[in-house]
């Protein structure tokens, strides 16, 4: 056993989710190993690490070495033989032909939660782990452009993987990059090597930079009100540009005088301030959030229960695109009208993530 699948459906020749996703067998992993049967947990890590050395083309263009796929499923070449193999998805195949940036997070963190668990290194101190864990981290923290701490992601490479205007920073994927680095730390074997520094250097920077611009509560949410526009050199503090008529009129009923939360992303000229739970929840159990800020976050969702959760399971994010905006945002996606799958849909997997 190397996973579960994400469905099962057997009306259909070819179904999207007959495969066992990385980011959704975690859920499932973490079930796995409270029950006690941790051997599919390992298998799992194993075979992705395997998977991940192979060389990936995507319309003839070659992937970064590195990724993680963002799922697989058995293919049976010679069914009379009994011969399997794995076919991996880098995005080749995924609908909008995506690749997922957060794979590799989510297996780092999977590692880390199957040798706390077990109590056994002998894996994660493994070449093939070690391998696969430091092919992840040398991408992840690759130098480029780029000004800011956090990881560029394009729109459709995370768990919200349809079109819904999160391309830039997204809260998940830093809050869950943050939490990679930090078990990295943890499963490297050699703490004097170079990546021991970066990841040190790099947990640093990413903690300041979405503690100092993407915490907000009521009193951050005055001082942007009041931020003025096309500031020049160090001393601005509105650093992004960010436009002051561009606060959306929502949050002023949906911020409470008691509580916070970090806002979906951080961008030049624009701030997402719709709430994100899962990045908002890894954001506690990773201890990126300070514990004042975690107090503020479940007090936040304390006050406004009726609308994060009401009669179903958590809501994904709040609030839902609503008219125009969710089509020209979303492409016209129809799964994703409002409150519907990622635009404000209720996820009950994310209570057990």
């Amino acid at each position: 056993p190397i996973g579960t699948l994400a469905a099962i459906d057997k009306s259909q020749a070819e179904l999207n989710y007959d495969q066992v996703f990385m980011r959704d067998f975690v859920p499932s992993a973490l079930a796995f190993l409270m029950k006690g049967e941790p051997t599919i947990v390992k298998n799992f890590l194993v075979e992705t690490a395997r998977l991940q050395s192979r060389e990936k083309m995507v319309d003839l263009f070659k992937l970064g070495q590195g990724v993680m796929p963002a799922s697989f499923k058995v293919h049976h070449s010679h069914p009379t033989k009994k011969t399997e193999t794995l076919l991996a998805d880098f995005g080749e195949i995924a609908i909008g032909r995506v690749a997922p940036v957060d794979s590799g997070l989510w297996w780092i963190f999977l590692l880390r939660a199957y040798t706390k668990y077990t109590r056994d290194s002998s894996l994660a101190e493994s070449p093939h782990c070690q391998r696969a864990m430091r092919l992840i981290l040398k991408l992840w923290l690759s130098e480029g452009f780029d000004t800011s701490p956090a990881l560029l992601c394009a729109d459709g490479c995370s768990m919200i993987d349809r079109r819904m205007g999160i391309y830039g920073y997204p809260l998940e994927i830093q809050a869950l990059f943050f939490m990679a680095l930090r078990c990295a730390l943890s499963l490297l074997k050699d703490s004097n090597d170079d990546f021991v520094y970066q990841i040190t250097k790099r947990i640093k920077a990413l903690s300041y930079h979405l503690h100092s611009y993407y915490w907000l509560d009521f009193q951050r949410l005055n001082d942007i009100y009041r931020y003025k526009t096309e500031e020049y050199s160090q001393t601005a503090l509105n650093k992004f540009n960010v436009i002051p008529e561009s606060i959306p009129d929502w949050i002023f009923d949906f911020m409470p005088s008691r509580g916070g939360y970090f806002i979906g992303n951080v961008s030049p000229a624009r701030m997402d301030f719709r709430w994100f739970c899962l990045g908002n929840f890894i954001a506690i159990l990773s201890c990126l959030a300070t514990g004042e800020q975690a107090e503020a976050i479940l007090d936040l969702v304390e006050e406004r229960w009726e609308e994060l959760i009401g009669e179903m399971p958590l809501k994904i994010c709040y609030p839902a695109m609503e008219n125009q905006e969710w089509q020209i945002v979303t492409g016209c996606d129809p799964k994703n009208t409002r409150w519907s799958y990622h635009n404000g849909g209720s996820w009950p997997g994310i209570y057990l993530q």
